[in-house]
């Protein structure tokens, strides 16, 4: 397992496709030396909306670099803007672009140990209308959700710093509630 891609972006604004802007960090850029990790995230991140990003429980957001190609082509058939330009990393507003982790290999707790970091997984990204914005189409955010294909947060156990072509290990937790588990268990019931 490999960290391909370190993305960091500024507060910034953001054309959403009915026209209005918002401020937001969501377009991630690749950065290539280490980078300092704290308990609220990589050195030079900003979270423009904290109550969905941010703060120590989802420091970092991790999404496994496998599922571009499904956004790729995703877009082409949308002919979104800019369709048939390819995704660079972090379009899809991450932090940690991950190859060989999927989120069906991950559950609540389990640990991503790094060199000289740590990272806790606490819960799936549930996306927002920003995803839209970035693909250029305005079923991302639902098609998102349904496939699963939605990456994950992570907390910082241990802070360090984080650097492009890192490798990592998982290290399984408790192993008590799956990715793929996490909204049934937030329903009212579940």
């Amino acid at each position: 397992m490999k960290l391909i891609s370190l993305n960091t972006a500024p507060i910034q604004p953001l054309r959403l496709l009915d026209g209005t802007e918002v401020a937001s960090a969501y377009q991630k850029q690749g950065q290539l030396g280490p980078r300092p990790v704290s308990f609220e995230g990589i050195e030079g991140d900003a979270q423009a909306d904290r109550s969905v990003h941010g703060g120590p429980q989802q420091a970092l957001y991790a999404y496994p670099s496998e599922h571009y190609a499904v956004w790729q082509t995703l877009r082409a058939q949308a002919r979104a803007a800019d369709w048939g330009a390819p995704l660079p990393w972090g379009s899809l507003g991450e932090n940690l672009t991950l190859a060989g982790l999927l989120e069906s290999q991950v559950w609540i707790g389990d640990v991503l140990q790094f060199p000289d970091c740590e990272l806790i997984v606490t819960r799936p990204r549930q996306p927002c209308v920003k995803l839209n914005a970035a693909l250029g189409f305005p079923q991302a955010a639902r098609l998102m959700q349904q496939s699963g294909y939605s990456g994950f947060y992570v907390a910082v156990r241990q802070p360090g710093t984080l650097a492009q072509g890192q490798p990592f290990q998982l290290v399984p937790g408790p192993r008590e509630l799956a990715l793929s588990e996490w909204e049934a268990a937030q329903r009212p019931g579940g």
